[in-house]
């Protein structure tokens, strides 16, 4: 169960990493910002996706590292 746990673990911090750093640094949404001298397209990242992604790479990290961890008896 506890290999189950960690290879889980590990893909779901995997997956995670993946999908924040997509959001982060491949697919940044364009977005317009208007001042008073002219008008610039900036890209931001999808805020959402990245924190979700950043939030399933710790929890799969975690449970990866408290499967693999050795429980004192």
């Amino acid at each position: 169960m506890r290999i189950v746990a960690l290879i889980l673990g590990m893909l779901v911090a995997a997956w995670g990493g993946v999908i924040a750093y997509r959001a982060f640094f491949l697919e940044p949404d364009a977005a317009v910002v208007i001042n008073t001298t002219s008008g610039a397209v900036s890209e931001y990242p999808n805020l959402l996706r990245a924190s979700l992604g950043i939030l399933m790479l710790a929890g799969g990290a975690c449970v990866a590292f408290f499967a693999a961890r050795r429980r004192p008896m």
